[in-house]
């Protein structure tokens, strides 16, 4: 009885894996280039569509009827400084982050409405060849219920037509790139390690993209 007892059973254990699919890679490679290899200058200023939080709430409200949820898409750009995975980060402000992008104009499509965003954000005007994009992964998709501050990584039961959705995506970046920062921003690069669990420093969207990164091989060029 002992001889034949356990789990899996060798026999067992051919057959399964004779009949099942192809495993998909666990990890996936990402290929980090140096925070060195890229240029920052400076372009006019960008604002925001509205001048507050609850300016904003107020326009969602208001499109809500005609043009249904809001979608919003941003790219996730890392580098690496020091042998040290980071973020780039636009800070306004002293303590408010976010990661480039912006809301979807109707019917745009995902990846091609976050390539516009983030060339207006961080594209030379000046410059007739646009930063190659590179939009990659899904890293995550976060839900508003309501009119309201609170988001979260999925929708609650009883929401049947959330107000907005989030989607955060990577984009590789090129070997080389030049970026133009509005002049009311500041381009950052946030290291992973302070980013991880620190929602209080960086909002609860961003500081779970350590987590997220983790299923990522980083090869650092």
């Amino acid at each position: 009885m002992a001889g034949n007892s356990g789990w899996p059973k060798q026999q067992q254990h051919n057959m399964m894996n004779y009949n099942a699919a192809p495993m998909a890679p666990l990890e996936r490679t990402l290929y980090l280039y140096p925070l060195s290899n890229y240029t920052f200058g400076t372009k006019e200023a960008l604002y925001e569509k509205d001048s507050s939080v609850q300016a904003r709430f107020q326009r969602m409200r208001e499109e809500f009827d005609s043009l249904g949820m809001r979608r919003n898409v941003e790219g996730c750009l890392i580098v690496h400084e020091h042998g040290l995975p980071h973020i780039l980060l636009l800070q306004l402000g002293t303590t408010f982050f976010k990661l480039p992008g912006g809301e979807l104009l109707p019917g745009e499509d995902d990846s091609e409405g976050l390539k516009r965003s983030m060339t207006e954000m961080l594209g030379r005007p000046d410059y007739t060849e646009k930063i190659n994009w590179q939009v990659e992964d899904v890293l995550s998709n976060w839900w508003r219920p309501n009119f309201e501050t609170p988001i979260y990584p999925y929708i609650p039961a009883h929401i049947t037509k959330p107000k907005e959705q989030k989607r955060i995506f990577l984009t590789q970046l090129p070997e080389n790139a030049v970026f133009a920062v509005p002049r009311n921003y500041k381009l950052v690069a946030a290291p992973l390690f302070e980013l991880f669990d620190n929602p209080q420093g960086y909002g609860p969207v961003i500081a779970t993209l350590p987590s997220l990164f983790s299923k990522y091989n980083f090869i650092y060029m």
